[in-house]
């Protein structure tokens, strides 16, 4: 393995990690960083971006030392700024749906039915593509400069990486037409408002901040994370069988280790040891 930079990420020391073309990522004390580093091109998403991506969201499903991710930007301006406009000249509809769906199966959807919490740390603009990866996370810290929007009818197009589903699902119907259909920006203040994130900082006080919660998170047991984010996203979707699939799971994690010492904690008084057992 090779050594990857930090993107100015001063809580983040250098780890062994994988070394990519566009993505910088770091691992330290179980919370694996994924930084998009492209801020010459306000870190737009190419394919480049979405294949690292990919392999970067299988290394936090796949290595046991991750416990949490958080996904964000380089730079003092970008979270993510939309899809690289440049590769779209040559599709035709064929193609265009195929880079969407290789996006949603390979990235978002995956990102959104990870196990592990990912948290998008959105440190500026995150627009198109780059909105659509912030709402694919689990939730979303957001800096004063942040600004947020679906501006694909500009370019005579709809959003592709699951914008119309996820956008409905945080902030409303009438919120998200008017979003979608003006391609309008919001701005920090405005989302935590409708519900698109969860906090707003100051941009010094972003990764730290969403660095407390995810180790706050790392603290509680992983199968009833994993849980967590199963469920919540059944109730998302308005799958009827959601509680039903609440009922088996609570049940099913009785028979877990961390249930067990969980339970006994509490009645010693003493801070729970969870395992992911």
């Amino acid at each position: 393995m090779q050594l990857s930079g930090t993107a100015g990420n001063s809580y983040a020391s250098l780890i062994p990690t994988v070394m990519y073309q566009t993505i910088l990522t770091t691992l330290h004390d179980r919370l694996f960083t994924i930084t998009i580093n492209r801020p010459d091109k306000l870190n737009a998403l190419n394919k480049t971006v979405i294949s690292e991506l990919s392999e970067a969201i299988n290394e936090v499903i796949d290595n046991k030392l991750i416990g949490a991710a958080i996904i964000t930007g380089a730079g003092p301006k970008s979270f993510v700024a939309g899809a690289d406009i440049s590769e779209f000249t040559a599709l035709d509809g064929q193609g265009g749906e195929a880079l969407a769906r290789r996006g949603q199966e390979t990235v978002f959807s995956k990102i959104e039915n990870c196990s592990k919490p990912v948290i998008a740390a959105v440190n500026g603009f995150a627009l198109g593509g780059g909105c659509e990866l912030a709402m694919a996370c689990h939730f979303r810290i957001a800096s004063e400069q942040a600004r947020f929007g679906q501006p694909e009818v500009n370019l005579g197009l709809v959003p592709g990486y699951g914008g119309t589903q996820r956008l409905t699902q945080l902030v409303g119907k009438g919120r998200a037409m008017e979003m979608m259909m003006t391609g309008g920006l919001i701005d920090a203040a405005t989302a935590l408002r409708y519900g698109l994130v969860n906090q707003v900082t100051t941009a010094e006080a972003l990764i730290p901040a969403t660095t407390a919660i995810a180790a706050a998170i790392l603290g509680k047991a992983p199968l009833a994370i994993a849980e967590v984010i199963r469920l919540t996203n059944m109730a998302a979707l308005g799958d009827p069988g959601g509680l039903e699939a609440e009922m088996k799971a609570f049940g099913a994690l009785f028979d877990s280790a961390d249930a067990k010492e969980g339970a006994t904690a509490f009645l010693e008084k003493r801070k729970p040891s969870f395992k992911g057992e």
